[in-house]
């Protein structure tokens, strides 16, 4: 018998793939950030590179529809799932915005990006904040912060601005620990501006994301949202920033990027009027015709 008709389609197709171009871009989809701990990275399209950073207790895979427009408008799209979110590891230890800047830089050396703008939402802007300070705008020339868990995330004596105490997270914490779901539902309702400005489908895709998220992580990462001050970072900082805001945010009040703009003296402050927190949803539009128009300007 012929020898190519002995051929199974298995090996025709192993042989095909072994002579053509390799269909992939090459890139790693996880990281190793230090021993046992790999982080879960979406890294797709060519160009300028947009970094983006995810909230509490989501993973990058909330810029779904980011990433879909900054694809068509030619920027490479990077999105770092943290360490106890999504599909990244999720170990034990500490989730602090130091581990994470951190994390994040490691990311970046090995993906050898350089002039990236960096985004973050909710906690992640807090990320990206204390990032650039620590590393000095490592890799990145932009920053764009939205909805953002800064300067302070709960009221203390010198700063009343924000809707949570430290009483309040503690409460977060207790749910946390007893009644997750309940916790989820909880933010689910507080998540968008009303009922109706987020659909139910976007609502039910949401809540799978954060159902993988480690109730460990989840509970340490409250911790430091409680206690965290940012504000010395926010003075260190001199890039291009980009501050993107719902006006009827009911987790990260408007009041705190007035707050967040007056220690940034290069930013820009742009105010979603009919958005809570779920703005890239709410006004998915304009949050993507202000991220590329921003991103574009990268050196």
């Amino acid at each position: 018998m012929n020898q190519t008709l002995r051929e199974t389609p298995q090996s025709v197709c192993s042989a095909t793939a072994t002579q053509r171009p390799a269909a992939s871009l090459g890139r790693a989809e996880y990281i190793e950030v230090e021993p046992h701990v790999r982080l879960h990275v979406t890294d797709l399209g060519e160009g300028r590179p947009v970094v983006l950073i995810h909230g509490w207790p989501l993973s990058a895979a909330m810029y779904e529809y980011q990433y879909a427009h900054l694809l068509e408008n030619g920027f490479r799209v990077i999105g770092i799932t943290l360490r106890g979110f999504g599909h990244s590891d999720k170990p034990g230890g500490r989730y602090t915005y130091d581990v994470f800047a951190d994390d994040i830089k490691v990311v970046l050396e090995k993906l050898r990006v350089e002039g990236a703008t960096i985004g973050g939402f909710s906690m992640g802007g807090a990320t990206v904040i204390r990032y650039v300070a620590k590393y000095e705008g490592a890799h990145v020339s932009r920053m764009a912060l939205f909805g953002a868990a800064a300067p302070v995330w709960t009221q203390r004596p010198d700063f009343g601005y924000g809707v949570w105490t430290k009483a309040d997270v503690d409460g977060l914490l207790t749910l946390n620990y007893t009644d997750r779901p309940q916790l989820f539902e909880n933010f689910a309702q507080l998540f968008p501006a009303s009922p109706t400005s987020v659909s139910p489908g976007h609502g039910a895709w949401l809540g799978t994301i954060q159902a993988q998220a480690s109730p460990y992580a989840m509970g340490e990462c409250l911790k430091t949202l409680r206690d965290s001050d940012l504000r010395a970072d926010l003075r260190q900082i001199s890039l291009p920033t980009l501050i993107l805001h719902g006006r009827l945010d009911k987790i990260c009040s408007y009041d705190l990027a007035e707050q967040m703009q007056a220690l940034l003296p290069t930013s820009q402050l742009v105010v979603f009027e009919k958005s809570g927190h779920a703005l890239f949803l709410e006004e998915m539009d304009q949050f993507n015709s202000e991220l590329v128009t921003f991103a574009t300007k990268a050196s």
